[in-house]
């Protein structure tokens, strides 16, 4: 079906008020970013893209200029694709689009956020798409009342993306038993059949390449067990925090090898011996 799909970057004014309506579909009618707002961008530097299939837009990306005190990126705010045509590899379509298009435009780089307990985000930006990451930032966007956001500190890794460099990654120099031997987190299974944090293991921190579990499946552990779910939060804050002051940088995320596995890992390299 993805064969016909096009992508396309969309400016007027009729355009951009049918991403708000999709974005409203997606994340709820109080959240949908302004026409007005986006149609400001895109006229000084920005970009919204959408994903069309059958001229029917089904997914969207927004983006916007940013300055990090020295040069010049692309700050990509929000990516929604509507939820009836999920896990057909649109988001990717619409990640690489924009990559080409910020070549076009000059930017140095990508950058944008995401929860890094959202392990599909994960495997999309760090482990298919080859973002990096250093920077953890605690409640980001302070109190959320979107579902997928509800309840917990709005947690976020602002990632970059390399506009001209090709990220593709060579071979392993681990397999999934070492990166699961590892993690900094060591977890359990509850009587609910979700995993709980039993300890940190800072031990591993004296190497170069650790590892960080996080649940597969965090918006399910959430309704199961919200205590859980915010332990996860602080747990894992702590971790990331801890290992990005000590040099390391996220450059990986594997999935556990097992079929509806309880956890994922991200993996993390010291930033003097990546390759």
């Amino acid at each position: 079906m993805t064969e016909a799909l096009t992508i396309r970057s969309l400016t007027t004014t009729t355009e951009l008020e049918d991403v708000r309506a999709l974005e409203s579909r997606v994340w709820g009618e109080e959240e949908a970013t302004p026409v007005h707002q986006t149609l400001t961008a895109v006229k000084n530097g920005g970009l919204v893209l959408g994903a069309f299939l059958n001229e029917k837009l089904i997914g969207f990306q927004y983006s916007f200029p940013g300055f990090d005190g020295n040069c010049v990126y692309l700050c990509s705010h929000i990516l929604a694709v509507d939820p009836a045509y999920r896990s057909m590899g649109i988001g990717a379509k619409l990640k690489h689009a924009q990559r080409q298009e910020s070549k076009k435009t000059g930017y140095s780089y990508i950058s944008w956020t995401y929860d890094p307990l959202e392990s599909a985000n994960g495997y999309l930006n760090i482990g298919k798409l080859g973002a990096v990451c250093s920077t953890y930032i605690e409640n980001c966007y302070g109190d959320m009342n979107d579902p997928l956001n509800a309840d917990l500190p709005s947690d976020r890794f602002v990632v970059e993306w390399a506009s001209t460099e090709d990220t593709k990654r060579t071979q392993p120099l681990y397999t999934p038993d070492q990166i699961m031997d590892a993690s900094l987190i060591q977890w359990t299974l509850t009587d609910q059949g979700v995993p709980s944090v039993t300890d940190i293991d800072e031990r591993w921190l004296d190497h170069d390449i650790v590892s960080v579990a996080i649940p597969s499946a965090f918006q399910q552990m959430k309704e199961v067990s919200p205590s859980l779910a915010l332990d996860w939060r602080m747990r894992t804050r702590r971790v990331f925090q801890t290992c990005f002051a000590k040099g390391f940088q996220v450059t990986d995320f594997m999935k556990y090898p097992e079929s509806n596995a309880p956890v994922h890992f991200y993996i993390l390299t010291k930033k003097e011996v990546q390759k």
